[in-house]
């Protein structure tokens, strides 16, 4: 357990927390601005990444296999729309009847094989854990990007009609606006981005697993969480819609640093998800405990 160990191990922590972090985004959308809570993510997580590792095993660009895993999740996201919209079911229960759906077609995308590999030497790949610095910036550049572009998209006359629709399904309809087409581009948006993290991380990773995006929820939402958390003790007065999302992705970093650190401690691997309960619980709680304490 030396300190050298730990900080080779950061950079690594780094790469991964900024690849979850664009799957943050996606949880962003359909958790704070929608307001719904969507279970598809397990599910279309794994997508993004079967998609994007099958196309550049069949020799496309990882550039452009990235962009078709988007569509995938795309895709995804508007089924669970539709189920939720036009057959009335809850959300919730909608995005855990995709989620479900998405596990053999998942298999099926794989040639019927729970894990695929890209092959590192094999493909020249945009993101890979063979060059992790390199995997640093190119992250950051999509992080970056992708934060502009919800800037700027909700900013839009749709982007704040889906807003609206988060803030009040009531209100929205009285001014006009379609709530269901509404949720259905906000569920399309959400899966996508986070199908397009599974395929950054299969990249990353250099294969692709029927279960990578078990428990993905639970990782985005502490993204989520962390970066909120630390965003009210820094701006204590409130900050721009900007500024919260970069946060998510500081909540990605902050919260795979960790893992990093327990991993480091030598803990056991299979007692993470306790530890995420325990670092969600925590953060969930220091505002709360701190308004009592006022």
């Amino acid at each position: 357990m030396s300190l050298i160990s730990l900080l080779n191990r950061l950079p690594g922590g780094v790469a991964q927390g900024l690849i979850w972090g664009v799957m943050a985004l996606g949880v962003y959308i359909t958790f704070r601005v929608l307001k719904e809570s969507d279970l598809t993510v397990d599910g279309s997580f794994a997508t993004g990444g079967a998609v994007a590792v099958i196309c550049i095993k069949f020799g496309v660009s990882p550039i452009i296999a990235l962009l078709i895993s988007f569509a995938a999740g795309i895709i995804c996201g508007c089924i669970t729309g539709l189920v939720h919209t036009k057959l009335k079911i809850p959300a919730i229960l909608s995005g855990i009847l995709v989620q479900l759906a998405l596990y053999p077609i998942n298999l099926h995308i794989m040639d019927m094989h729970s894990n695929v590999a890209i092959g590192l030497d094999a493909n020249s790949l945009l993101i890979s854990i063979r060059s992790v610095p390199k995997s640093i910036l190119v992250c950051a550049i999509i992080a970056i990007a992708l934060i502009v572009i919800m800037y700027w998209y909700f900013g839009t006359e749709q982007g704040c009609a889906i807003r609206a629709t988060g803030n009040s399904n009531h209100m929205a309809t009285a001014q006009g606006i379609n709530i269901n087409n509404m949720k259905i581009i906000g569920f399309a948006l959400g899966n996508g981005l986070v199908a397009l993290s599974g395929a950054m991380l299969s990249e990353y990773q250099g294969f692709s697993d029927i279960n990578m995006g078990r428990g993905a929820i639970v990782i985005g939402l502490a993204a989520i969480i962390i970066g909120e958390s630390i965003s009210r003790l820094i701006f204590k007065k409130g900050c721009s819609f900007y500024t919260r999302l970069a946060f998510v992705i500081v909540g990605g970093i902050l919260y795979y640093s960790v893992m990093v650190l327990i991993l480091w401690l030598r803990i056991d691997s299979n007692d993470l998800k306790l530890f995420t309960a325990i670092i969600v619980a925590l953060f969930l709680a220091i505002p709360n405990l701190k308004k009592g304490s006022r």
